[in-house]
């Protein structure tokens, strides 16, 4: 393990913040849209979990696989997810990434290795396997990682998935983004034990917990992660703690969560801290990140416009893109 690069030089910082400066902005629109009636849609915010997949998107390859859940747009656009397919997808229209027909609960885009965004809770995990299994099969060293939530880490088919990769030594990185509540419930009333990432050695793997909120310290655990997988030495559990700022989808008041720990966490915002951190350390000026957000939002304006601007589907395209072969009329 000597070889491998565990630690994020200023390059990767810089770029791990610029994803992570989409995925914010990215949010933010999302939000502002539905709020004014453009585009209606069932969205889960991500806002606040944005390292996480940004780490992940620098250190992956295009053909690694990653398998997400409804609340995974961060994970895709981290990954390189197109501004617009996306929003075309979202908006419902053909230019979307699946036509229009998958909506936000399940955007896929194989070109960058997004194989599959599902609404069932714990479902990214034996798929995430079987890709694996393929990279074994085919001998390659790519990687597949699948993402979820720590509510999902209590379902049956990830505890399954997890053995399975284990004893076949499958090169799955399994990535728990733990924001501390399964929908409407904490952490503790729902979650035995103090931690999920202790749940790895039951199974054979290591297991880490890690700040994924911290841009060093989650690229020094994906990266070993990452490393083990194409060396051949199979799968990893990675717990990242973050919060996510806002309710468990949009239109949920999240009066659930305390209000002095949700202040604390955006007071925390990551991306605004890894920008100070950027700036300090003299990585990049104020006016060259200025520059580079202002960019960002150009190019969500242009996806924007884009997706308002292409075409509904026709009723009759329903018969299509359901078997191999095309249904007669």
């Amino acid at each position: 393990m000597a070889n491998r690069q565990l630690v994020a030089d200023s390059g990767a910082l810089l770029d791990i913040y610029r994803r992570a400066a989409l995925l914010k902005a990215n949010d933010e629109r999302a939000r502002k849209v539905i709020l004014s009636g453009q585009i209606a849609m069932v969205y889960y915010s991500y806002r606040g979990q944005e390292i996480i997949p940004s780490v992940m998107g620098n250190i992956l390859r295009d053909d690694d696989t990653l398998c997400t859940i409804y609340r995974g747009i961060h994970d895709m656009l981290g990954k390189g997810f197109p501004l617009r397919e996306l929003w075309a997808e979202l908006a419902g229209r053909t230019t979307g990434s699946c036509k229009g027909k998958g909506g936000p609960m399940h955007l896929t885009y194989p070109p960058k290795g997004i194989m599959v965004t599902t609404g069932i809770v714990g479902s990214s995990a034996p798929i995430a396997n079987g890709l694996a299994w393929a990279t074994q099969l085919d001998k390659s060293d790519r990687v597949s990682v699948c993402t979820f939530g720590d509510g999902a880490s209590n379902i049956g088919a990830i505890h399954e998935a997890m053995n399975l990769a284990s004893v076949w030594k499958l090169p799955t990185i399994f990535v728990c983004q733990n924001n501390l509540f399964a929908e409407h419930t904490t952490f503790e009333k729902m979650t035995g034990g103090q931690n999920i990432a202790n749940r790895a050695e039951g199974y054979g793997m290591p297991g880490v917990r890690v700040d994924g909120n911290d841009a060093e310290a989650m690229y020094s655990a994906f990266a070993e992660a990452v490393a083990r997988a194409r060396a051949g030495e199979g799968p990893t559990l990675l717990e990242c703690m973050t919060f996510r700022f806002y309710g468990h989808n949009f239109g949920d008041d999240d009066s659930y969560i305390p209000p002095a720990q949700k202040a604390a966490a955006i007071e925390a915002d990551p991306v605004p801290r890894l920008r100070a951190r950027l700036i300090a350390d003299r990585i990049a000026t104020e006016e060259e990140l200025a520059a580079m957000e202002a960019d960002i939002e150009a190019q969500i304006d242009d996806a924007l416009e884009f997706a308002l601007a292409s075409p509904w589907p026709e009723p009759d395209s329903l018969r299509f893109d359901v078997f191999e072969k095309e249904m007669s009329a």
